[in-house]
Parts: C-alpha cells; sequence; structure tokens
C-alpha cells in the first residue's frame, strides 16, 4: 500500500471518533436590555420542555459572575436567568430544559430548552419564554426567544433578541 492512501485510510478511521461525544460545561445568561419588553402573540405552551431533560443533578459553578455584575439596572439591563450545567455534545442532537423561578401551574417565570448539535463545530437551537402572570398565578403573558446559532470552545457568544439578549459559552470538561 503506498504511503499516501495508507495516511488517508487512517484519516477515514480516526475521523469518526473526532467527533465522538464530548461532555461541556455550557453557561447561559439571559438578561433583559432597557426598553419595553416585546410580549409574544401566544403565551408559552403547556408543554414547554417536550421530551428535554432536566438539567437538574448536573447543575455546576457559574463562572460569568463578572459579566452578569455589569448586567444591573444602572446599566439598563435585568438578568433573568444565569445556570451553568455539564452536558454531552455529539452528533445526535441533545436537548436540555432550563427554568428559574417559583413555578405556576407547570410554568417558571423563565423557561425554555437548549438543543446542542456538534459535528465540526456545535450549533444551537435556544428557545425561551419569559413568563408574565396574573395576580392569581395564572400565565397572562409571554415574551418569546427562539434564536440558531454555531458556537464556538471557550468562546463567548452573545445572542441579540429585540428586548432580550443571552450570553452563552460551551466548554470541554
Amino acid at each position: 500500500m503506498r504511503p499516501l492512501h495508507l495516511i488517508a485510510l487512517l484519516l477515514c478511521l480516526l475521523a469518526p471518533s473526532a467527533f465522538a461525544e464530548r461532555l461541556y460545561q455550557v453557561e447561559l445568561l439571559v438578561f433583559r436590555q432597557a426598553g419595553e419588553p416585546v410580549i409574544a402573540p401566544k403565551i408559552a405552551p403547556d408543554d414547554w420542555a417536550g421530551t428535554a431533560l432536566p438539567i437538574d443533578g448536573n447543575e455546576r459553578a457559574t463562572a460569568l459572575n463578572n459579566e452578569a455584575a455589569k448586567l444591573n439596572p444602572g446599566n439598563g439591563y435585568q438578568v433573568l436567568l444565569h445556570k451553568a450545567w455539564s452536558q454531552t455534545l455529539g452528533g445526535t442532537p441533545s436537548r436540555v430544559a432550563v427554568s428559574t423561578g417559583d413555578g405556576h401551574f407547570g410554568h417558571y417565570p423563565v423557561e425554555g430548552t437548549l438543543t446542542f448539535t456538534q459535528e465540526r463545530f456545535a450549533d444551537l437551537d435556544l428557545e425561551l419564554w419569559i413568563n408574565h402572570f396574573s395576580a392569581d398565578g395564572l400565565l397572562d403573558s409571554s415574551e418569546h426567544m427562539k434564536v440558531a446559532q454555531r458556537l464556538k470552545d471557550n468562546s463567548l457568544t452573545y445572542l441579540d433578541h429585540g428586548s432580550l439578549g443571552a450570553l452563552v459559552r460551551i466548554s470541554p470538561l
């Protein structure tokens, strides 16, 4: 076998392992930007999490604390959610559910899902609902953020969505 053919064969055999599933720390920081909230035409669906797995049990310490501190009301921002967790990313989509605050009839002040697929790069599909409740705890209205973005390892990515924004970082563990 020629050396060039041997190298090509080795690359074909080793390439799939380069894209095998790996464990990552995912950190998500969601905030409201200055201005009026943009209310969605529909409220969050009752099955907002669908088949997504909760991050409970996989939560980790947050690292974007300096960034979160800068997103304060004095600067025209309000942090709505700040969480970090460990998650396996690979070629098969992996979907998790995040929420924060006190639940009311299956809904939370902030709730949503993140779906990751990683081949050469990590692709994120983020769908979040910022919910507003009536005095009796019923879901009254929602803000909706839906964004798809390609992420690079260890890079902080800013997602802009009208009156809402998010910072996301994925880091291999």
